[in-house]
């Protein structure tokens, strides 16, 4: 007997999809336990939109803060999700993808952090060595 493997969402969405959290790309597959931030460890689940617009792909990206790391670092990397949590939709197909909205909406008391938002910040010393 195998194993059979369903790719139910394309390289393309996580080639697309970046963490709200730190604004990194870069995401680890944890057989059996889930979708990671490579940077900040929030986890990332996806789900299949009920409602497509006729879009070749819809799909709800849900990231929690559960099990983040790298709290201690300075509060200039790293943005908190509202409550723990925050949803994204995503409309459109490989190389063509879009954000739809975000639940909650961003306004005066959250923002996600934009892709490579931090980048050109650097991380204090006397932290470094703690993550």
């Amino acid at each position: 007997m195998s194993l059979e493997v369903i790719d139910r969402h394309s390289e393309a969405l996580f080639e697309f999809l970046w963490c709200p959290v730190c604004g990194h790309e870069v995401f680890s597959h944890i057989p059996f336990e889930g979708v990671f931030c490579k940077n900040c460890n929030t986890q990332v689940e996806l789900q299949e939109s009920r409602e497509t617009r006729g879009y070749e792909e819809a799909v709800l990206a849900c990231f929690d803060t559960y099990s983040t790391w790298n709290l201690h670092v300075d509060e200039k990397l790293r943005r908190d999700l509202p409550d723990g949590s925050a949803r994204v939709k995503i409309l459109g197909a490989p190389g063509a993808y879009e954000v739809d909205w975000w639940s909650p909406a961003p306004g005066e008391d959250w923002q996600p952090v934009e892709r490579g938002e931090f980048d050109d910040v650097d991380e204090p010393a006397e932290v470094s060595h703690l993550a």
